[in-house]
């Protein structure tokens, strides 16, 4: 199954909603016409982005912040300070917001996405909790103390709660986000109060994307704290990875639930490992970025089970808008035909089909009014037609050879060709085929194994209008399948054979 996954930002979902109303909107208000577009559309999960309770510390800090108020201007030129609630990633509590409703609008929303075959994906935010969260005062011994030098030669990095120097959450390579506190992961108290947190969330919705997951793994926290993350209170210290146990407690209570992961540098495999059903892809995405075909084959032809479990994305709230990163729609369009035509999980996120441009803060409510693109909304109306198709989402999928069309052209190298079967011993019904280069390009594809035995086929493109092609198979497998396309351009062919 290569499942589809939209993402929305409740806040700003439900501030539209109420502008519209007349008044603060609930998750009761989502409209059933929403999600029936999104059923509608072919996904299968939504991920409703920022649900749980969040405090009056982090909206206080994301107030304050002068950096992040020069993102908030830049985006929104009518910014005003009403418009500001503070980052969703700052949790006080797994409970449902309460200005969207309660746990209670939750249940009736997940019953509502069931109805239409839409499981419900939320956030776990495992690294740091806000900054007033309970536990802070009920529970010091879970979070990463600090000194006084500390605090004294790195405020951006500690701060004081009560008697006690707590950390602000982080990575290793930049300060400390200033609206969190760091948990300690060598704690074992804080370990089980994680799992039954984690197992809390499980039962009301029917996954979770783990934010930042990969900075639980030892060697990560090592880095990051080093002997500050030793338990203060004599307990013994956890060096194991959490995620494992973790999770297996939670599947044992809630079998079949999915976990993302949010995770970078190299450690995706290892996640999966753990137990993650998905972690990100953004080396495919900065790969894309780049425009280096030869790079995203290399990528693309790592482990199978790796390429399945990876989650693919152009955009999401942490990136920047496809279309402002990839202005030119040829160049966006050869992208997403790479991204969403290879196996594993598509990443949508809300906006990215309009072809939205600006990214709004998560610390707001609100984002800017923009135009639809009616060229990108073409595009991706076309797209997910052909993502219905049940060999794309259900078949195998492979990476296919390319060769130079005569001797000494060398722009084959432009290429990334895929396919996709039924079963891994079926002929080809699919073929994905994007010039990834700013220049016209030929190629030849090493089809010989994988097109049916004998006669013709048809080869019909379903993003090009459904032009046709046919070819024999005799010879198009001795030679290889001829391709020219101009500068980021593609082919989305279905292969069919041709009756005698």
């Amino acid at each position: 199954m290569n499942p589809l996954l939209y993402q929305v930002n409740t806040r700003v979902l439900l501030h539209e909603i109420a502008g519209g109303l007349g008044r603060p909107a609930t998750l009761d208000d989502v409209t059933d016409a929403f999600l029936d577009e999104i059923a509608a559309r072919g996904f299968d999960w939504v991920w409703l982005l920022g649900v749980w309770q969040t405090g009056d510390a982090a909206r206080a800090v994301s107030a304050a912040n002068p950096d992040w108020q020069a993102e908030y201007h830049e985006a929104l030129p009518d910014f005003t300070p009403e418009d500001v609630t503070g980052s969703p990633f700052a949790i006080v509590d797994y409970g449902v917001h309460r200005d969207f409703g309660g746990d209670a609008a939750l249940a009736r929303l997940r019953t509502r996405l069931s109805e239409r075959g839409l499981r419900l994906l939320l956030d776990f935010v495992p690294n740091h909790t806000a900054l007033d969260h309970p536990w802070l005062l009920d529970a010091p011994q879970r979070y990463v103390g600090g000194t006084e030098d500390d605090l004294s030669a790195e405020p951006q990095n500690y701060f004081r709660v009560g008697d006690h120097v707590v950390a602000h959450g982080r990575d290793p390579y930049f300060d400390g986000w200033p609206d969190t506190a760091q948990l300690n992961y060598r704690h074992l108290d804080l370990r089980a109060a994680m799992t039954a947190e984690l197992a809390r969330v499980a039962a009301r919705c029917d996954g979770v994307r783990c934010d930042m997951a990969m900075l639980l793994e030892p060697e990560v926290f090592a880095q990051t704290w080093g002997d500050r993350s030793v338990p203060a209170d004599g307990t013994p210290a956890a060096d194991s990875p959490f995620w494992p146990e973790a999770i297996a407690a939670v599947r044992a209570q809630h079998p079949g639930f999915l976990l993302m992961a949010e995770v970078y540098w190299d450690l995706e495999w290892q996640l999966q490992q753990h137990g993650f059903d998905y972690t990100y892809d953004k080396r495919l995405y900065d790969r894309l970025r780049s425009g280096d075909a030869a790079a995203v084959r290399g990528h693309l032809a790592a482990d199978a089970d790796f390429q399945a479990r990876s989650a693919r994305f152009l955009e999401n709230h942490d990136e920047p808008r496809a279309a402002a990163t990839f202005p030119d729609p040829a160049v966006h369009q050869a992208a997403a035909v790479v991204t969403f035509l290879c196996t594993g999980l598509r990443f949508f996120h809300e906006g990215q089909l309009e072809g939205r441009r600006v990214k709004a803060p998560l610390h707001l409510r609100r984002r800017p009014d923009e135009r639809p693109d009616p060229v990108l909304a073409e595009f991706y109306d076309r797209l997910l037609g052909v993502l219905a198709d049940p060999v794309l989402r259900r078949g195998h999928w492979q990476l296919l050879q390319v060769g130079p069309a005569w001797d000494g052209n060398g722009s084959h190298d432009s290429y990334v060709v895929a396919g996709w079967s039924p079963t891994a011993d079926a002929p080809l019904r699919w073929l994905v085929a994007v010039n990834l280069s700013e220049h016209q390009a030929q190629c030849r594809v090493a089809v010989a194994t994988v097109l049916p035995a004998g006669g013709s086929v048809c080869l019909v493109d379903r993003m090009h209008d459904d032009v046709a092609y046919v070819r024999d198979v005799a010879a198009t497998a001795a030679e290889g399948l001829f391709l020219d396309l101009g500068p980021h351009g593609h082919h989305v062919f279905e292969i069919s054979a041709v009756e005698s």
